[in-house]
């Protein structure tokens, strides 16, 4: 089997399996569940660093294979699925699809980036940096929770709108090159209450004013069948 497997890859696959189970349950309307998924896997992303740190004889190819996989998976986790999320809820449209299309493309960009540069600076240091370039890809795990919670004081139509403006805002950021100091433990532990508290009262008490039906439907191929013979049938008639 090609690939590393071991402990210090587990939360990077624990991560993905939540933002894929979230996608699923975002897709059928259950976003309390899906803003859950979102949240545990940006929780899983603070640590999966820390433990593949803590193995202290990765070879050179597990090092870049943890890089390279962590990335991938932020795209799914924290690219995609968030997008997927302001999608449903309503983002779309001329003015959403472009913001939509502008977030994707500025978290691979991100993600890229840092790729190309802690590559670089393993090559010539140990252990982790202590700044981010930018705003990390895991801060709309923050962001979007966070977010959630205006539906209390505002109504569905405003509520959109600040999907619009944090989706475009985050986005635009993560490409802004600005130095951000990585939290420590104690700040960490303060983001994990601050996300749980939000989490809190998203599940207990939002009543989500938006639609919840908000996918297209689309029709099944015994359906399209139909619809064609039927159209071909009348054409039949009128040829008549």
């Amino acid at each position: 089997m090609i690939g590393f497997y071991d402990y210090t890859v587990v939360l990077t696959y624990i991560s993905l399996a939540s933002s894929m189970i979230g996608m699923t349950q975002a897709i059928g309307g259950r976003y309390k569940t899906a803003i859950f998924c979102l949240a545990f896997s940006g929780l899983c992303d603070m640590f999966d660093g820390k433990i593949a740190r803590s193995k202290k004889n990765r070879t050179p190819d597990e090092k870049c294979f943890g890089m390279q996989i962590d990335s991938l998976c932020d795209v799914v986790c924290f690219g995609a699925f968030p997008a997927l999320i302001c999608y449903l809820l309503g983002v779309r449209g001329l003015v959403g699809m472009p913001i939509i299309v502008i977030y994707i493309i500025c978290s691979v960009i991100r993600l890229g980036y840092f790729n190309v540069l802690e590559t670089t600076r393993q090559q010539e240091e140990e252990g982790a940096t202590k700044y981010y370039h930018g705003l990390p890809i895991t801060t709309m795990a923050i962001v979007l929770p966070l977010a959630f919670m205006t539906q209390f004081i505002v109504s569905g139509f405003v509520f959109v709108i600040i999907l619009h403006i944090v989706l475009l805002v985050v986005g635009i950021l993560f490409v802004v090159d600005f130095k951000l100091k990585k939290p420590n433990n104690k700040q960490l532990a303060v983001l994990v209450f601050v996300v749980a508290l939000a989490l809190s009262v998203v599940i207990f008490f939002t009543q989500f004013r938006i639609p919840r039906k908000t996918v297209l439907e689309v029709p099944n191929i015994d359906e399209v069948v139909d619809d064609a013979i039927e159209g071909q049938k009348a054409e039949g008639r009128g040829g008549n």
